[in-house]
């Protein structure tokens, strides 16, 4: 076969794979129909039950010069999806995935068995009340990709916030029926960067253009990183107030830490985190009151030098989840029918990425500034916490509003869910304050049924359940 015959052959091979992985690569000239058609997913391995819903799974490709492509895992609500909101989960690391963590043991309908070849359906699932949508961002995490490899060492806030808006933008032309729907940004962890910044994007962007192309109405973060400053105070004194360390380590956390970044840590910081480290044993410090995934858990010293990678965990009920996905999403077969392309494939799926971790770009000392630009926009701005994480803990978070000095609304009280106290709650002159009692760093992992009940009130714009509330359902 001649060289220009062979050519045309592969171009056309190109072509035609990357129609059968299911992406939006060029929304503008291809019917959207069509399209979404090639993306629904008919049947996952391991799953031995049908579903009432359409889910779909893809790529839109964020840069075209660079050939940047995002995953993305699209849920239609179990009832009536055209009556409900459009909800975007984001998870955090950075490099970790939304498919891992949001999908597979938080908020998402498909659960893995222990086997990590099996799949379950999740009773609290979020698609019960809203239409949700997981991304894999930035490139490089799960099965995100680019043609450029150095890429995957260039990752930051500013370009993660660009391309997580283009793919938006490209999203809503890949299923038209959901552009004008009400749309809500939510996530965890170091997405407490992320979801603040998009929705930043999502509404300067909306006002260079005149128009709503995206309906955004508000957003909610868990156990956020929020304000390195407030953030390293709180930890320390969770950490100690629990008596997870000395008297004497607290002191020195907090004269070499306290001001130091998330990402870049100073080796005076390093020594005393090391010290911290041996004091708090063998211990999941993101549920300390939970086991870890096994006997032989330690928690590295590593880890504990980068508290903002907020991903990498082991968990409550079956803690060893993160091991069942990293079984399950590096079958063969699950990529297939994922529309994973397979010329860009990882050769081996991880549910964190070191090498995006460890190469991170900018991270802003602090995103408050952010929360009163978007306060002052009129958003919906919610935030939650689990009461039993160290990494990210309550402490922090109340270190951070009250840095806004924001009127209050409502005091704070004891919310409810089935007669028990679900958590506390206070409410603000624009922004509702929410924790989950008994919850960890992943709030839907460890109280999956309360977790669905604050996306409840958080959409609907109501306070958090009465006593009263309670017993009168």
């Amino acid at each position: 076969m001649s060289n220009l015959k062979w050519g045309f052959v592969l171009t056309i091979f190109i072509f035609i794979t990357k129609l059968h992985v299911g992406s939006c690569y060029s929304s503008s000239s291809s019917d959207p129909s069509a399209q979404q058609k090639l993306d629904r997913v008919s049947e996952l391995p391991g799953q031995t039950f049908d579903v009432s819903f359409a889910h779909y799974a893809g790529y839109i490709t964020v840069n075209e010069e660079g050939g940047r492509a995002l995953f993305y895992w699209f849920f239609e609500a179990t009832e009536d999806p055209s009556s409900k909101p459009l909800v975007l989960w984001l998870n955090g690391g950075p490099g970790c995935s939304s498919i891992a963590y949001g999908e597979a043991e938080e908020i998402g309908p498909f659960h893995i068995e222990k086997d990590g070849k099996t799949l379950y359906l999740n009773p609290y699932s979020w698609n019960q009340v809203a239409n949700i949508l997981f991304l894999d961002s930035p490139v490089g995490v799960g099965y995100s990709y680019s043609n450029i490899s150095s890429d995957h060492l260039n990752n930051g806030d500013k370009r993660t916030a660009a391309d997580s808006l283009a793919f938006l933008l490209k999203w809503f032309e890949c299923f038209p029926q959901y552009k004008g729907r009400d749309f809500y940004i939510t996530g965890e962890s170091y997405a407490g960067h992320y979801v603040p910044q998009l929705s930043q994007a999502i509404v300067r962007h909306t006002r260079v253009k005149k128009e709503k192309l995206i309906n955004l109405k508000g957003y909610m973060v868990g156990n956020a990183l929020i304000d390195d400053h407030y953030d390293h105070l709180g930890i320390f004194q969770f950490m100690w107030s629990a008596g997870m360390i000395s008297d004497q380590t607290y002191k020195q956390l907090n004269v070499f830490c306290d001001f130091q970044s998330f990402i870049h840590t100073s080796e005076n910081c390093d020594k005393i985190l090391d010290i911290a480290s041996e004091e708090l044993g063998e211990i999941d410090p993101y549920s300390i009151f939970t086991p870890p995934c096994n006997a032989n858990f330690r928690i590295s010293n590593q880890l504990l030098k980068r508290w903002h990678k907020v991903g990498h965990i082991s968990q409550k009920y079956d803690p060893c989840t993160e091991e069942h996905s990293t079984v399950y999403f590096n079958w063969l077969e699950v990529q297939k029918a994922l529309h994973v392309d397979e010329m860009h494939a990882p050769s081996k799926w991880v549910t964190c990425s070191e090498e995006i971790n460890s190469n991170w770009k900018d991270s802003p000392s602090s995103v408050l500034d952010i929360y009163h630009e978007l306060i002052h926009s009129g958003l919906r701005i919610w935030v939650f916490s689990g009461d039993t994480d160290s990494v990210l803990p309550v402490t922090s978070t109340r270190y951070s509003i009250d840095a806004l000095g924001l009127p209050t609304v409502s005091p704070w009280r004891a919310w409810y869910d089935d007669g028990q106290v679900g958590g506390w709650t206070q409410e603000y002159k624009g922004l509702n304050f929410v924790t989950v009692r008994g919850a960890g760093h992943e709030v839907p992992l460890h109280r999956p049924k309360q977790a669905l009940t604050l996306l409840k009130s958080f959409l609907a714009g109501t306070s958090m359940p009465t006593l009263k509330q309670v017993s009168d359902s």
